[in-house]
């Protein structure tokens, strides 16, 4: 990997990128973050097996994520709906909006996310995978919601889509 210049692109080869494992057997690649793109984006690829959950509800302050399906179905909680997206849909999910995603019942998921403008992030994709690892307290993770512009909220209709 990179960190570009005005004149030079980021290059985030394939076999060169971080990857996570979290939890459910998801796995998430790192591909870009603020400070590699000079704050203007955050994109990362994850995979979720059938069923997987994928981020439980929360808002971001500042960013909108952006969710593209590359392959499989992701079921994806934006504001009080419930929506299916397959291969080749999109979301964008706007600054203050509730949302949760995770593959649809039934069916894996292969997803990019890309948050803009964008805090790093990586760190935290990295403290949730030590959590499930066993490896850190899941307090950390609700005590990050500042510096990762993260905030989990309660959501039953996501809880209804999800059992």
């Amino acid at each position: 990997m990179n960190t570009p210049t005005a004149a030079q692109p980021l290059v985030t080869r394939a076999a060169a990128a971080e990857r996570l494992d979290h939890a459910q057997r998801s796995v998430m690649t790192l591909l870009a973050d603020s400070s590699q793109t000079a704050g203007a984006l955050s994109v990362t690829r994850s995979t979720f097996p059938a069923g997987g959950d994928g981020a439980p509800p929360h808002f971001h302050g500042d960013a909108s994520e952006s969710l593209f399906v590359i392959d499989g179905a992701l079921q994806v909680l934006a504001g009080e709906e419930i929506v299916v997206l397959e291969a080749g849909d999109f979301i964008s999910l706007p600054p203050g909006l509730p949302h949760a995603f995770g593959a649809a019942p039934g069916a894996d998921a292969d997803v990019l996310a890309v948050f803009t403008p964008a805090a790093d992030r990586f760190d935290y994709y990295r403290l949730l995978a030590r959590v499930a690892a066993g490896e850190a307290d899941p307090a950390e993770i609700a005590a990050s919601g500042e510096r990762f512009d993260n905030h989990y909220v309660d959501s039953p209709a996501w809880q209804t889509a999800r059992s």
